[in-house]
């Protein structure tokens, strides 16, 4: 994902265009670039490959400013990682324009446009934006009029930011698919991907909505909607400011990114699901070429990634039929693993840096499997370098060791993955496709209905205070998430748990159970309901003590020796498991909180695990 910035106010926007980049940059580190609108009415650019920084040193020497400019930093889609493909991009000197998202069309647009005349300097979709806008403006536009039947041209997501040197005094944007929010200042008004970008000058914001096109001037915002009637959108006042750390309001950044989830989620959707479709290239241009082919899937990853890819192994081979494996990344490199032709390799990664997991993905390389991708937080990663498939989680920077958002967006990830390969193989059936896509645009509100929860979760913990071992059960899709619950139990509480099938109670964990044991069970209610209290039922009766977590639909009883929390309503089948997830990260904080550990940096644990 891209980060836009854009200003115009009655003082000089450069600092806040670049201070705006900086606070954006985990959106895209591939290039960015800033435009100006100078006092001789004349458009000055400064872009550069790499990080945010490298902009800085040109700048200072040009002592470029301007009242009106717009600013971006790249995440590449359309276009290598290159200067000439870094925003903004100008047509025939007169209009620039920055872009969040992808245009499906741009293949026509570009031959039509060649046709026409214009000349292209850039392999990205966006130049075809502003070669349309200039053709609009050539046609006796104004600015706004182009910008709006420009994007009546266009196929995809886009959040823009358009200035022009023939209007001085305006600054034009548009959305639709991609998040872009209104700044309103004392001095002038500002545009942005989100709020962060523009706390130094304001804490109120206006969002736009999809078809929304806004105009802007130092002092007025009017914004049309898609049918092109003004309307007044909503003032939001942030309560956060540039002067708060990174904290926000919350004591550690594991509970600050555990609520940070509705939003992740719905950032990783964003601009890939429209219209009730997925829209396709967010995989990269060779997706197309690749997904037809392949016959099954090797899953390759690390701690709470692998977890990950383990939920995906259900639901690889339940939604699609397809033979899926997964492997911590650490032995997969080891061995001497049969992969065959149609294999396409994923690799999960929330830093891109896991050195066994960029290993192992180079063992696969060397031996000719070219078909690759990488599920990833940080784009400009090794391993997404490495691969020949991407897509970012947009999660976020998470800071905290224990991932959370990091995790639950990784599967909403995978099930993007799922409809993808689906829709190229003809292999998915539209009512489940449908299904599935319902679920994911359902799910950010379910998940912050779930975080409501977290008082009792907290009073949950208080059992836990004085416990040395714990065990965690689950069935079908939900043992991964009884795993990855174990995992935070154990890495932030230094409670040791353990994970397992509640199938296998009876081979070999039962005999742990007594009443020092207490057993989180993971329980929603599906087909496995029943065989599942079964399973507890022969725990209740070793006097172990249960925490039960399910849904509005269970049938499970509390009493003194069984502790049941309903977490949320009945819930779609390939949603569930991200659900679920939620209540497991607080109650691991909550436990964590009450023996008084280090919850953001636990003993002995780095973030990313970048040596072997």
């Amino acid at each position: 994902m891209c980060g836009i910035v854009g200003a115009i106010a009655r003082q000089d926007v450069t600092p806040l265009l670049l201070e705006g980049l900086k606070r954006l940059e985990y959106r895209g580190y591939d290039s960015a670039g800033v435009a100006l609108l100078d006092s001789a009415q004349t458009i000055q650019r400064i872009r550069r490959a790499g990080k945010v920084s490298r902009l800085e040193p040109p700048l200072e020497e040009q002592g470029l400013s301007g009242h009106l400019g717009i600013a971006h930093t790249r995440w590449a889609t359309h276009g290598a990682p290159e200067q000439a493909n870094a925003h903004p991009h100008i047509a025939n000197r007169r209009v620039a324009v920055v872009h969040n998202g992808i245009i499906e069309n741009h293949a026509t647009l570009r031959k039509q446009q060649t046709e026409q005349g214009f000349r292209f300097t850039s392999e990205t979709d966006t130049e075809t934006i502003v070669h349309q806008i200039e053709y609009y403006l050539q046609q006796g536009d104004g600015l706004s009029a182009a910008l709006r039947h420009s994007i009546n041209d266009l196929d995809g997501a886009y959040a823009l930011g358009v200035i022009s040197m023939l209007e001085p005094e305006l600054l034009v944007a548009a959305r639709w698919g991609s998040p872009l929010v209104i700044g309103l200042g004392e001095n002038g008004h500002y545009i942005a991907s989100d709020t962060a970008a523009l706390l130094s000058v304001t804490n109120r914001f206006i969002f736009l909505e999809d078809g929304d096109l806004a105009e802007i001037r130092s002092d007025s915002v009017t914004i049309f909607d898609q049918q092109r009637n003004r309307v007044d959108r909503p003032i939001h006042i942030s309560k956060l400011s540039a002067d708060d750390t990174d904290l926000g309001p919350y004591a550690h950044y594991m509970l600050k990114e555990i609520y940070e989830q509705p939003i992740a989620i719905a950032d990783t959707l964003e601009g890939r699901i429209i219209n009730g479709e997925i829209m396709a290239g967010i995989f990269g241009p060779e997706a197309s070429t690749i997904f037809p082919q392949i016959r099954q899937i090797q899953i390759i990853a690390c701690g709470t990634s692998y977890h990950a890819g383990m939920v995906a192994r259900y639901w690889f081979e339940r939604i699609l039929k397809m033979p899926c494996s997964v492997e911590v990344a650490s032995e997969f490199r080891y061995r001497h693993p049969v992969l065959l032709e149609g294999t396409l390799t994923v690799t999960l990664s929330q830093s891109g840096e896991t050195a066994d997991t960029l290993a192992a993905l180079k063992e696969v390389k060397k031996r000719g499997f070219l078909q690759t991708l990488a599920i990833c937080n940080v784009p400009e990663s090794s391993l997404v370098r490495e691969s020949t498939l991407s897509l970012m989680t947009h999660a976020g920077p998470e800071i905290g060791v224990a991932s959370t958002k990091a995790f639950t967006t990784q599967l909403v990830a995978l099930l993007l993955l799922i409809l993808a390969l689906g829709k190229e193989q003809k292999s998915l059936p539209s009512h489940e496709s449908i299904e599935i896509i319902e679920a994911l645009e359902k799910l950010p509100r379910q998940v912050e209905k779930v975080l409501n929860r977290d008082l009792a979760i907290q009073q949950m913990a208080r059992e836990f205070a004085n416990k040395e071992h714990a065990l965690f059960l689950g069935r079908n899709r939900m043992y991964p998430i009884a795993m990855e619950g174990s995992l935070k139990l154990k890495e932030i509480s230094y409670i040791h748990a353990e994970a397992y099938p509640a199938g296998e109670l009876k081979h070999g964990p039962l005999a742990l159970v007594d009443e020092n044991m207490p057993i989180v069970a993971v329980a929603p209610s599906d087909v496995l309901m029943e065989k599942l209290h079964a399973n507890l039922e022969e725990v209740k009766s070793r006097h172990g003590e249960l925490f039960v977590f399910t849904d509005t639909d269970s049938h499970f009883e509390g009493s003194e020796q069984i502790h049941t929390l309903a977490v949320t309503e009945p819930s779609s089948y390939y949603t569930a498991p991200i659900l679920f997830t939620i209540p497991l990260q607080l109650l691991a904080y909550h436990v964590a909180l009450i023996k008084g550990t280090d919850v953001d940096q636990p003993r002995n644990l780095a973030k990313s695990v970048t040596v072997e």
